[in-house]
């Protein structure tokens, strides 16, 4: 662990904003308050000048060595008290930052951005009025973010609202998330609601008895407030999971339950696991007019996909992406994973080749991150995984691949203890594009999460406020207080729909 002193009275968030800062350059830091033999120790100070300029400096020595680094910015006088605060810390994280890169020769492409939707500021900008010019060099000037970085947020950009031309004029609408808690098995990276499938004490048949008295109960409100939905999304887990005929029992109740279903842009299954698709799911899928699914190889190496715990093998992806290409699925999303243990370029460019063989509609490059309650992080010794630079070079072949096979990035997000401090990206063919995945990280409009561990996130169509609230991640508990938890999403979406009152 790197322990880092910075001499000065700074308050609890303050540390939290260094301390993920730092910990873009080491596995694992803290910020102290005071001064330790063994730790680095940093020097800052804002001051402002007679033209209302504030300026930051930092300095760090070590061996002999000094690191500085210096910035400056016009203090928004007129802005509310919280934009001044952000503008402090944004000036203190300008200087922190360089003396680290400095420090320890690292640059880092997404700045002083260390959030999860770097894609929200830039759309923030575009709806400020700035044009694409102007928000490069912001993002650029403000947030130390990398030209390369700002031109792959303005290329996403256009293609999202190509996608969804209405995409900041949605928040009266609705999406739905319905989480299935069950895979065949958990991987060791994953820390989403799964469980190993299995039919002792009938848990998997309760708890889809409360998820579809759930469906029904969310549908009858939104009836009744006449809203209309966007996307429909089921995740998990993995919900191909349950049985054919479990699938098509649901379906049915989400089609007798929720209005205007026709009118619903996309519905989306993920059917993630190879291991649990099967001819009659597909034909379930069809008949519900459901094509757009992933199948998900994470990697094209069977010792990789043996050592994350997925228990099926490269030929099954292969052929499972086939039957359902050949049943009529007309839009398959792939995942593949940067940095998986014992992968390297070579092991990604034989993915790649794999992939090419498929074509899928759309194809999703995530960047391995340790995530705290996952078996590879809690075991972290046992994984060999890539390097930072190696990390970067995968990503660069992902980008040149998706680029040649005509593929654009549509969305973007990030992660805490990210491999190399990447980023996960969304690639698809134009117009393939998943609506939904757009709408979640864009954060415009409620989303209500149906199912066990599904996370509604509501917001208030007028001041863009967000909550978020959770399900139970265990079906155990999920069971027992799904109705309490319906009564409760129901109060959040009475806050931020209210019932208009007609006046004759």
């Amino acid at each position: 662990m790197q322990k880092i002193f910075i001499p000065g009275q700074f308050e609890q968030d303050w540390v939290r904003m260094f301390t993920h800062l730092a910990n873009l350059f080491f596995e694992q830091s803290k910020i102290v308050v005071e001064d330790q033999k063994d730790a680095l120790t940093i020097e800052m100070n804002v001051r402002k000048d007679s033209g209302n300029v504030l300026l930051a400096n930092a300095q760090l020595v070590y061996a002999s060595t000094v690191y500085e680094a210096s910035f400056s910015e016009k203090e928004l006088l007129d802005a509310p008290e919280i934009e001044q605060s952000r503008q402090l810390k944004r000036v203190y994280s300008h200087v922190f930052l360089e003396v680290l890169e400095q420090f320890t020769d690292t640059k880092q492409s997404w700045g002083i951005l260390t959030g999860i939707r770097p894609m929200k500021l830039y759309h923030k900008y575009r709806q400020l009025g700035y044009d694409s010019e102007g928000i490069t060099e912001l993002l650029m000037k403000n947030h130390r973010i990398s030209k390369e970085k700002a031109d792959l947020l303005a290329t996403i950009e256009q293609v999202q609202l190509q996608a969804i031309p209405d995409l900041h004029n949605i928040q009266e609408e609705v999406s739905i998330y319905i989480g299935i808690p069950f895979c065949p098995t958990k991987c060791a990276y994953c820390t989403f609601p799964a469980y190993a499938i299995h039919r002792k004490n009938g848990r998997v048949e309760s708890f889809l008895d409360g998820l579809h008295e759930e469906i029904r109960e969310i549908g009858k409100w939104l009836t009744k407030r006449d809203k209309k939905i966007t996307t429909i999304y089921f995740g998990g887990g993995t919900p191909t999971s349950i049985e054919a005929e479990e699938m098509d029992a649901l379906y049915n109740t989400m089609y007798e339950s929720f209005p205007y279903m026709k009118e619903v842009r996309e519905v989306t299954v993920e059917a993630g696991r190879p291991d649990t698709i099967t001819p009659e799911k597909i034909d379930v899928l069809k008949k519900w007019d459901i094509d757009r699914i992933s199948v998900n190889p994470q990697s094209y190496t069977d010792e990789t996909l043996k050592a994350i715990g997925r228990h099926h093998s490269v030929q099954e992806t292969v052929d499972k992406f086939w039957l359902s290409r050949n049943m009529g699925m007309k839009n398959i999303n792939m995942d593949l994973i940067i940095g998986l243990p014992n992968e390297g370029l070579h092991e990604f460019q034989h993915s790649l080749n794999e992939t090419e063989k498929m074509q899928p509609e759309s194809l999703t490059v995530h960047t391995l991150s340790f995530k705290t309650a996952s078996e590879m992080t809690r075991n972290k010794d046992k994984y060999k995984v890539a390097g930072r630079e190696t990390a970067e070079q995968m990503m660069q072949l992902g980008e040149q691949w998706t680029k040649e096979n005509g593929y654009m990035p549509y969305y973007l997000y990030r992660q805490k203890n990210i491999l190399g401090n990447l980023e996960n990206v969304g690639y698809a063919k134009p117009g393939e594009e998943s609506l939904y995945n757009i709408i979640i990280m864009e954060e415009v409009q409620s989303i209500i999460g149906l199912g066990c561990g599904a996370s509604s996130k509501f917001m208030d169509p007028v001041t863009g406020k967000l909550t978020q609230f959770q399900n139970p991640k265990d079906p155990a508990a999920y069971i027992l207080t799904f109705e309490e938890y319906i009564d409760k999403k129901i109060e959040h979406l009475e806050k931020i729909f209210p019932e208009v009152v007609q006046i004759d």
